[in-house]
């Protein structure tokens, strides 16, 4: 990387840096671009380089988070010897919830801004410095295994809504249950799920 290069990306994890702060501690609505750009050091004007409103940052922390999580999961599950398709699956889950489980600031921003499109968009789009993107990934474990599925999209973006519709309450306030008692209740319905995609010939 060059040194302008360089410069950039200072640039530009300052401002994400800052705003990630500032959204946790304030909120986006009460955090404008004059704070962000005030606690990055930077000038304001600086801002409009890198994006175009302080939504289009939210977006970007949200993508970028989300494809950490997934990242931190895969090297993970590549530490392992599991090679069973479902098992696999099984393990990336319980590494995310457990990630989320013990970060939970980060699951109240994810949550309270996260859409599937962007969660999507993260996950299949964006790759970090250790892994695959989580498309690329996805694509491995479906030609990995012995087994054929049907819509496999539509498999894990089932999954994901079950997941992320049954865990933020559990993980931030115990409610219904805590986490381990979830992971029983949620684990078998995530097998079944695999299993009504799977084409039996």
């Amino acid at each position: 990387m060059g040194k302008l290069e360089d410069n950039k990306k200072r640039k530009k994890d300052a401002i994400v840096n800052s705003a990630f702060a500032l959204f946790i501690q304030n909120g986006i609505n009460d955090t404008s671009i004059a704070d962000i750009m005030k606690k990055a050091d930077l000038a304001k004007g600086t801002f409009y380089l890198y994006f175009k409103d302080k939504y289009d940052v939210r977006d970007y922390l949200i993508r970028k988070k989300a494809a950490q999580i997934f990242e931190k999961a895969q090297l993970a599950l590549e530490e392992t010897d599991i090679n069973d398709f479902e098992e696999r699956i099984i393990f990336m889950v319980d590494n995310i919830l457990n990630q989320l489980n013990d970060n939970k600031v980060l699951l109240r921003f994810i949550s309270k801004n996260l859409s599937w499109g962007i969660f999507r968009h993260a996950i299949m789009n964006m790759s970090l410095d250790k892994a695959l993107s989580a498309e690329e990934f996805m694509k491995k474990l479906f030609r990995e295994t012995d087994k054929k599925f049907r819509n496999p999209e539509m498999l894990i973006f089932m999954i994901i809504e079950l997941v992320n519709s049954t865990a933020h309450n559990v993980i931030l306030y115990k409610q219904p249950v805590e986490l381990p008692e979830l992971k029983d209740e949620l684990y078998p319905l995530i097998r079944q799920m695999i299993h009504s995609f799977e084409i039996v010939e």
